[in-house]
Formats: structure tokens, sequence, C-alpha cells
């Protein structure tokens, strides 16, 4: 009985031979990524800003929107964001932070208590400080660095350096490529999209990983072939596996996304683009990388090689 194959088993897509336009565009999207983020920059979230979040259920099914940000507008508490979540008439109120400390964003709240009293009932008040939005940013790029420090060290001792400059590399085009997203479709950028872009550097470690191996069993078992040869027949031996895992992931991903609320669209969304731009990278960024430095079929023969000669 033949079994059902999602790619066929003869499939020999020259993926090596698309570099010479992959891989320019992959660096193009990059580069784009990091002057959009100086030039706009993302749309922080009270997180990193500082700020306080309300969340008000209205006495109106169908509340007016534009009336309830006229009437905040017209307060003086610089920029108010206003949003349903879930239900209509749940609302969330996003203020930034007051000039003159607790005590002015204290006031800014009982402004909108007293303005919203007869209309909405009040769930929750957060408020966010000025120094705590700093440190969560300082530990978030801490976690960032130390994400890239581990995969570096964990890829390098796992395989050649080769490897493990690809995957860094890789990995880090993901993370450009994510909050390029970000800036271009202005989505809040708060500690969840954070998450967000940390769990995508993970799926994109994971899926390089298992293409690395693949190309290492390859290298090992086929001496004589060209090195781009050798790593598309690796690249197309996963594939399958490759298209079943994403497939069930965006699955998954899309039912968050479309079913999930407004307050994790954010963090879907980003999770939905990272995922589609590790496959992309791990394909069009990480496998190049290892010809573009030289790596050879006899080079991972010649270290054990030299072991046995000084044994014996």
């Amino acid at each position: 009985m033949a079994h059902f194959r999602i790619v066929p088993d003869q499939t020999n897509i020259p993926f090596m031979r698309m570099r010479k336009w992959t891989f320019p565009l992959a660096a193009f999207l990059s580069i784009m990524s990091v002057v959009l983020f100086f030039a706009v920059g993302p749309n922080y979230g009270i997180d990193f800003l500082g700020g306080t979040v309300i969340e008000i259920q209205t006495k109106e099914e169908h509340p007016d929107m534009g009336a309830l940000r006229s009437k905040l507008n017209g307060l003086g508490l610089g920029d108010v964001q206003v949003q349903t979540i879930g239900a209509e008439d749940s609302i969330l109120i996003r203020i930034g932070q007051q000039d003159g400390g607790e005590e002015a964003q204290q006031a800014a709240i009982g402004k909108i208590r007293t303005a919203l009293a007869d209309e909405a009932e009040f769930r929750r008040t957060e408020i966010v400080g000025p120094r705590v939005s700093g440190e969560l940013a300082f530990n978030g790029s801490m976690a960032l660095l130390a994400t890239f420090a581990a995969i570096a060290v964990y890829v390098w001792f796992r395989f050649e350096w080769q490897f493990a400059v690809g995957s860094f590399i890789s990995a880090a085009n993901v993370v450009v490529m994510t909050f390029g997203f970000y800036v271009v479709t202005q989505h809040e950028f708060n500690l969840t999209s954070l998450a967000a872009v940390l769990t995508t550097i993970g799926y994109s470690l994971n899926d390089t990983v298992v293409v690395y191996d693949r190309i290492r069993e390859t290298l090992r078992k086929y001496k004589k072939i060209a090195i781009g040869d050798l790593i598309d027949r690796a690249i197309n031996d996963m594939l399958g596996r490759t298209v079943i895992t994403t497939v069930t992931t965006l699955i998954a991903l899309f039912s968050l996304y479309f079913f999930g609320g407004e307050v994790i669209q954010s963090f879907t969304a980003a999770m939905i683009f990272g995922v589609l731009a590790a496959i992309f990278s791990s394909v069009c960024v990480a496998a190049p990388i290892l010809i573009y430095f030289g790596l050879r079929p006899d080079s991972l023969t010649k270290k054990p090689q030299t072991e046995a000669a000084g044994k014996a």
C-alpha cells in the first residue's frame, strides 16, 4: 500500500541556485527593517513608554467610540488610545506617562473616572512608571542578547564553526525582520511582543538545526558531489517534515489570531510572520552561508582522521 506524501520523494528544488536572488532579498529586507526601525520606530506600548491602562465595560451594548475618544481627548491628558477588546462593550483605554510623577498619573485616572462614571464600570487599572519601563526595556534587550549567545555556543559545540555562524545570522535575520513587521504594521510592541520574538528565535533555531543536521549527514555520506548539490539534496529530504510542521503550526496560530481576541492578536500576528520568516531564513540564509564560508564535503572527515592518526 502506497503511503501518502505531501512532498514527493523525488523532489529536487535547486535552492542553492536560487541563492543569487534569495540571499540578497533576505539582506535587503533586514536592512530595510533596520532603517524603518530607526526612521519610523515601532508603536511602543505602555510596558516600554510608561503610562496607565484602564479597562472599562460600558453600560451600552454598542457604545459610540468616536464620542468616547472625543470626551477623553478633551481632558487634556495627551495621547489617549481607545480600543475594544472582546465584546463591543469592553474597552481598553491607554494614556501616556503624565508630567508630574505619581500624583499627576493618579489625577489623570481620577479625571477619567469622573468623566465616565455614569457610562461605564471600571474593571482594572494598571500603572507602569518610567523607571519600570526602562528596566523592562533593558531586561528585554539582555534576554535577546543572551539568547543569541546561547545559540552560537550550542551550535558551535554541536556542529562546526560555519554552522554556528550560519545559525546566528539566520536567527538575527528573523528577529530583525520581525521588528520590521512591527514597524510596518504598527502593532503595539510590548512585553508580549518581545515574548513572540523570543519564541520565533526558538522556532528558527529548531528548524535551522534540523536542516543543518541533515546537511551534515549528507556531507558524510557523499564525498564527491558539489557542496551546492549536497545542500539541495539535504533540504529536499527535509522538505516534507518542514511543510508538515509549518502547516500545523500555522493552523494553530491562525485559529488564535481570528478567535483569540484583540488582546493576543498582536502576539499571534508576529508569530505567524516569524514562523514564515524562520522557514525562509533557514533555507535561504542559513544554508547558503555554509557555501560562502567555504564548507567542503571532506571538512567533517578531516578531524576524525587526524584524531585516529594521533592515537595510532
